[in-house]
């Protein structure tokens, strides 16, 4: 009689489980979700799978989790092209795999072998993966999952960088505006992050796309929806503002057009716009270079400006002095305006 059934199983290898992971994805086929049962069947063996896949690169009950294991499972995933086959077949997984991938996902895009990060060299050369992420905003019930694996990837320049010159960047301007609020805030916060987080990538893309980015954005900061004027006001504070930006900054604030959008903004019925309008509204005002139809512009409203900032205050807060400070620099500087004789009004 064996006892071999009293045995603990043998530990599957990352190559096994990321054998497992791709069969059972592959296993999701039209040939096979046809019968309702079939794809149940299906969806469980996948979320098993996914299941042990976090329990390897998490570590299970008192177990510290294995790098070497972490890094050959990263290195499994890309070369058996499991990464591409988890992107396509998202929309399919239920809730529990969605929420198991998440959390493995930006354990693997951290694994490297010596420099070079595994899943970043697999985008890299399959740069049209980005692109499904992006696209999956549309789907509000992946929305969420992608845009949380889009902001892992962002975390890398090189990724980051693809997504900006892409043609799919432009719809971000789309999906901040989405009326499914939730989905209009991770997309937001996706948009965020590729205008932030890496200086010098953001820097040269600005460079090389700035009259058809700012036209653009130039419709969120006169958007209808008050969430979308308030997040791209603050937005084009964050970057613009930036020190690697200072030479953008300085070309914006010489453009009439891009002023009377701020002018408008100081007129908001929303306080937070308003102040945040101001800080923008004064580098227009304080440049000493300015050029003469941006001082044309400024004495022919300086009533209407100086009602308004007489108006504006901050609240109650410890930045009260400052704000106080830089907005009678901004009075005095637009009454010198309205003195000047040589102006062509």
């Amino acid at each position: 009689m064996s006892f071999s059934f009293f045995k603990p199983s043998r530990p599957k290898t990352p190559q096994e489980v990321v054998k497992a992971i791709r069969d059972s994805l592959l296993a999701l086929d039209t040939k096979t979700v046809v019968e309702v049962k079939a794809l149940e069947k299906a969806l469980e063996e996948v979320e098993k799978n996914f299941s042990s896949l976090r329990g390897m690169l998490s570590g299970e009950g008192e177990a510290e989790p294995n790098a070497d294991q972490a890094v050959q499972l990263a290195l499994e995933f890309c070369k058996e092209d499991v990464v591409s086959l988890v992107i396509h077949k998202l929309h399919i997984l239920g809730w529990e795999t969605r929420k198991d991938l998440l959390h493995c996902w930006s354990i693997l895009l951290k694994q490297k072998v010596g420099e070079a990060y595994c899943f970043v060299q697999y985008f890299e050369e399959h740069f049209e993966l980005l692109d499904c992420l992006v696209v999956c905003y549309d789907n509000k019930e992946i929305a969420l999952h992608c845009g949380s694996m889009l902001r892992e990837c962002i975390k890398f320049p090189s990724l980051a960088k693809y997504i900006l010159e892409s043609a799919c960047f432009e719809l971000f301007f789309k999906f901040v505006e989405l009326p499914n609020f939730d989905v209009a805030s991770d997309a937001f916060s996706t948009f965020k992050d590729l205008l932030t987080k890496h200086d010098t990538v953001v820097s040269e893309f600005l460079t090389s796309h700035y009259p058809e980015f700012f036209e653009i954005y130039e419709s969120l900061l006169t958007s209808s929806n008050y969430v979308t004027r308030r997040q791209s006001l603050k937005l084009l504070s964050d970057f613009l503002l930036e020190p690697p930006n200072s030479h953008i900054m300085k070309k914006f604030i010489l453009e009439v057009r891009y002023m009377k959008v701020i002018m408008t903004l100081l007129k908001d019925s929303s306080k937070n716009i308003q102040i945040s309008a101001f800080h923008i509204f004064k580098i227009f005002v304080a440049n000493p270079n300015k050029p003469q139809e941006v001082k044309i512009i400024l004495a022919r409203n300086h009533e209407k400006l100086l009602e308004l900032l007489h108006n504006l205050s901050p609240g109650k807060g410890s930045e009260d002095d400052q704000f106080e400070e830089e907005k009678e620099l901004i009075i005095e500087e637009i009454q010198k305006m309205s003195r000047l004789k040589n102006l062509e009004l």
